[in-house]
């Protein structure tokens, strides 16, 4: 495949993660982060421009800019994320009808557990609102 396309499909895909995560940060059942790191990394690798613009927005740097940063994220962030995340595990669980794969599911499930608990740090909200300041 050309590059040029392939860049083209990158950042229209990009563009679809940040609608998605724009609606997010307006509807609290849609999380925001995942899509706005997902649009983030569509981004680089689609065009620097477009990536420079994006890290100046203000969705951008309320949503994600200390979590790039520190790789931490409230106990908030983190509750919406997990919850609306095992909410469509749990369909995905219902609605599967093979063993391996509500296993996997699961497996998945305990992974992101695991990962969110471990690997990132919770930050308090005081810490935010020193940051942002």
């Amino acid at each position: 495949m050309n590059n040029s396309i392939k860049k083209a499909i990158y950042i229209m895909i990009a563009f679809l993660f940040l609608i998605i995560g724009a609606i997010g940060a307006l509807l609290p059942i849609l999380p925001t982060v995942p899509f706005l790191l997902a649009a983030s990394f569509f981004f680089t690798k689609g065009s620097e421009r477009i990536n420079r613009w994006f890290v100046s927005t203000s969705l951008y740097k309320k949503h994600l800019e200390s979590f790039i940063e520190s790789r931490a994220m409230t106990l908030r962030t983190k509750f919406k994320i997990l919850g609306l995340s095992t909410i469509m595990l749990f369909a995905a669980i219902y609605l599967v009808d093979n063993i391996h794969a509500r296993i996997s599911i699961i497996g998945v499930m305990i992974y992101k557990y695991y990962y969110f608990i471990f690997n990132i740090q919770t930050l308090d909200r005081r810490d935010v609102k020193k940051q942002i300041s």
